[in-house]
């Protein structure tokens, strides 16, 4: 989900006003009292959690959950308190409610909260964007990165695709802010990183990207397309072209806004130029098409790339000509091969017995979870015949998943999906559900949350499965954190539309 260029100025003006630049390495860290919020049970540092004072000025913990705190009139060593906010974490509460702490700011002091972990999912440290290492920059702690406060002059980066081809991780994201002015790269950008096991950091440190820059310094555009609108790709996959080289093939769609599409091709990443050039167009109409975050998958002795949105219900043989044209492209449906859905009067394919037959289909019209739950709701499907009717585990609610992955899964030995609820509360697209399955089309039938954000949204979540460790046991996730959609909520400063990564036990007795 992108915003559209109106939103786009709001969030970069309030962006650039909170961020436009870090301290210089050079600043005196002894003129700050260092606060740094930690996990209790742990003890690494906590991003994103906001100290507030009694008369809510505020700031929020960097990637190493440090605070630079210099306040004038605050710095004489008096008790201040502090409010202590963070989205899946919390402070202890005192006979009053209040969750905080009370400290007393010098210069070169230091103090330390600790905050217990509510999420089951772990957050560790914001991945794009200015001031990411901030307020450590400023109080001269270590870092992991070697541009800890400003890599490729990008403010703020929209949903992350991901894929290892060539030896490295390339990671490429859709619109993109810059120091200079509202408006930045909206023709996709992108990065590099090494693999932690060829020199890379390992996953819980950090991802030191090195950009494609332009020469002003800027992220510059990864889609060569003349043609008009916003170039936003997904739908990444490796294959062998017709002479036997492995190439990034991926899907973009070029829109004038979000909602109002201009057309969709097929693109190739030219290895020589370092961009994604066209390849083939692809018809707006079909519903079956390159898209999300593929993955791979034999079935039938047969390889294919299943394409999760954020259940797998399209597939394509893995092989060039299939790829690149529609008429291989399969939907998972309990439609009749080839019919549109029409929710007043839906063709559903039946047995002699009057079941319905699920099945790939060549031009099926796949059915995602809105669609069966109608399907359920008017009596054509019996809900055990519905292969998407996902429950909280606790409450029975349905749980309305959108915008994720979907992998395979060694240590739980399962397919897992990582995703967003749809119209979740209390805030829009915030809450983060895992569930899993036995197949890749299902039946899908329960979902743990594992992470909520109460106050903003974190759409399009990913599953790094280059990052899995211990055997898949521990899996790294990531997403875009935003105002946006959220209900009214304010820009956080500095972290506001960008990707924030997070770490997951599968062995969590909560799971």
């Amino acid at each position: 989900m992108r915003p559209s260029f109106r939103r786009w100025l709001v969030l970069m003006a309030v962006s650039l006003s909170c961020a436009c630049s870090a301290a210089s390495a050079g600043a005196d860290p002894g003129r700050f009292f260092a606060i740094q919020v930690v996990d209790g049970a742990t003890g690494r540092g906590v991003p994103l959690i906001e100290l507030a004072t009694t008369n809510q000025a505020a700031w929020w913990t960097d990637s190493a959950g440090w605070v630079a705190f210099d306040e004038p009139g605050l710095m004489d060593g008096q008790e201040v308190y502090f409010h202590v906010r963070g989205d899946g974490y919390e402070a202890a509460a005192d006979g009053f409610g209040f969750r905080g702490a009370r400290l007393h700011p010098v210069p070169g002091g230091e103090a330390r909260i600790e905050v217990r972990r509510t999420n089951i999912a772990e957050r560790l440290y914001r991945v794009t964007g200015a001031g990411i290492y901030r307020d450590s920059v400023l109080l001269g702690r270590e870092v992991p990165l070697r541009q800890p406060v400003l890599s490729g002059r990008v403010m703020g980066q929209d949903s992350v695709q991901a894929i290892v081809f060539a030896g490295k991780v390339r990671w490429f994201w859709g619109d993109t802010g810059r120091p200079a002015y509202p408006l930045g790269n909206f023709a996709t950008s992108g990065a590099v990183s090494l693999l932690p096991a060829d020199g890379g950091l390992a996953p819980d440190r950090g991802v030191d990207l090195e950009y494609f820059v332009d020469a002003a310094g800027f992220s510059r555009a990864m889609v060569d397309d003349p043609r008009e609108g916003l170039k936003w790709i997904d739908g990444l996959m490796v294959l062998e072209d017709p002479d036997g080289v492995e190439r990034l093939v991926g899907r973009c769609e070029r829109v004038r806004r979000l909602g109002e599409d201009l057309g969709r091709s097929l693109i190739v990443y030219d290895e020589a130029r370092e961009v994604f050039v066209p390849l083939v167009d692809f018809p707006l109409e079909t519903p079956l098409a390159p898209k999300g975050r593929p993955f791979r998958h034999a079935a039938d002795g047969v390889e294919y790339f299943y394409f999760p949105a954020p259940f797998p219900m399209t597939r394509v043989p893995a092989m060039w000509e299939a790829v690149l044209d529609p008429a291989h492209y399969e939907g998972f449906t309990c439609l009749e091969a080839g019919a549109a859905w029409d929710a007043d009067a839906p063709r559903i394919e039946r047995d002699a017995d009057g079941r319905p037959v699920w099945g790939w289909k060549v031009g099926g019209m796949p059915l995602g979870p809105g669609e069966q739950k109608q399907l359920v709701e008017a009596g054509l499907l019996e809900p055990d015949q519905a292969c998407i009717d996902i429950r909280d585990p606790d409450t029975g609610k349905f749980v309305h998943l959108w915008g994720g992955t979907v992998a395979w899964n060694a240590c739980r030995e399962r397919w897992l999906m990582i995703a967003t609820e749809f119209g979740g509360t209390p805030s829009t697209f915030g809450e983060v559900w895992l569930a899993e399955a036995d197949r890749p089309e299902g039946p899908w039938r329960s979902a743990r949350k594992i992470a909520s954000h109460a106050r903003h949204t974190f759409y399009n979540p990913v599953h790094h499965t280059f990052f899995d460790e211990e055997g898949g046991c521990v899996i790294y996730l990531e997403g875009t954190y935003s105002d946006m959609f959220s209900n009214g909520a304010a820009p956080t400063p500095r972290y506001d539309y960008n990707q924030i990564l997070y770490r997951l036990d599968l062995r969590d007795g909560r799971l």
